[in-house]
């Protein structure tokens, strides 16, 4: 069986098929009717934030996200005097193949010590533990952030001042009084790896943990093309004239809010590679080559300070973007001729 040019065996494109398609017809019914998914908050598991902080669990150097049986949420809140219909106030944030419902709740309200004792964890800020979590928790941890901070932060009506109400998923809010629905929004952002053949464009923000250096990103601005973006940015931020690109991938990512990753490769001439960098953006940027790469990917994504005081290079965890760019970078560096 052949597909736009890809073979799969027929058993395995049903299977793949009727998994993937089965999940997003449950997860559009869930944030569509409000019976169905108060059904699915009785029997589906929570995560748990404390000011849009996530409740984590340190194992070795990982950071876990404990999931929380409806029935364990209905005794903690009961221990704390709380009404089970808190529970309500959760977001729905995806479901297990076997089509169980996951949520988010922020238990802002109530004393986080006291939550930390009962369940043996910590709330801890999302930027400081993102790089130690572990790869199947984050994209969910992702979105659930982003999603109740968009909650928190939307719960008035921008034309009526009247307050908004969410639907029991949390995919959508309502001003009843002119019936305006608001739906989450997200941010476009590029981020783009720059080469001029032989050697990869690096920066890191002041904010960047020592040593950590990714590839380019910024904002789309109103009105602008993805393109038109990539050549902006990179003018900005390093003084080059890109002279092609090309997209790759994309990926949510939780901060400052909600932005869409749209990840990109771009080529400057050789000849036009002298970096002039935007002190007012960027701490510093420099080009690497393909083995001062390959020697930061067999390091761990954590600062390493050096004799002389300084930090080896690091670059973002394996499931960020921007490793991904990188990663592609050094595939197409092994398949060019010498």
């Amino acid at each position: 069986m052949i597909y736009q040019g890809v073979y799969r065996t027929p058993s395995l494109w049903c299977r793949l098929h009727s998994t993937y398609v089965r999940k997003m017809r449950y997860l559009f019914e869930l944030k569509e009717d409000d019976g169905i998914c108060r059904q699915a908050q009785n029997s589906g598991t929570f995560y748990l934030f404390h000011n849009l902080s996530p409740f984590l669990k340190k194992v070795g150097s990982k950071y876990l996200a404990p999931q929380i049986s409806v029935a364990e949420m209905k005794s903690m809140l009961g221990k704390f005097r709380q009404n089970e219909q808190m529970i309500e106030d959760s977001v729905l944030i995806g479901c297990s193949d076997e089509c169980m419902a996951y949520f988010a709740l922020d238990l802002g309200s109530l004393e986080k010590s006291v939550i930390e004792s009962e369940l043996r964890g910590l709330f801890t800020e999302l930027r400081k533990a993102f790089f130690q979590l572990d790869g199947k928790d984050a994209p969910l941890l992702s979105s659930a952030q982003a999603l109740l901070r968009w909650h928190d932060t939307h719960q008035y009506c921008s034309k009526t001042g009247q307050p908004t109400q969410k639907n029991l998923a949390g995919s959508k809010r309502v001003c009843h009084t002119n019936g305006i629905i608001y739906y989450p929004q997200m941010s476009p952002v590029v981020i783009t790896l720059v080469s001029d053949g032989s050697r990869c464009l690096l920066a890191r923000q002041a904010s960047f943990p020592k040593g950590m250096y990714s590839a380019l990103a910024g904002f789309c601005d109103v009105g602008e093309t993805l393109e038109e973006t990539v050549r902006r940015e990179v003018a900005e931020e390093v003084g080059l004239e890109v002279e092609s690109l090309w997209y790759s991938a994309s990926q949510h990512w939780p901060f400052p809010n909600s932005s869409l990753m749209i990840a990109c490769h771009a080529m400057v001439q050789p000849q036009q590679s002298k970096i002039s960098v935007n002190k007012l953006e960027l701490e510093a940027a420099g080009w690497f080559s393909l083995e001062e790469i390959m020697e930061a990917l067999g390091r761990e994504p954590k600062p390493l300070k050096q004799e002389d005081g300084s930090f080896s290079l690091w670059l973002p965890p394996k499931w960020a973007i921007a490793h991904q760019l990188i990663q592609e970078w050094v595939k197409l560096q092994a398949s060019s001729p010498a």
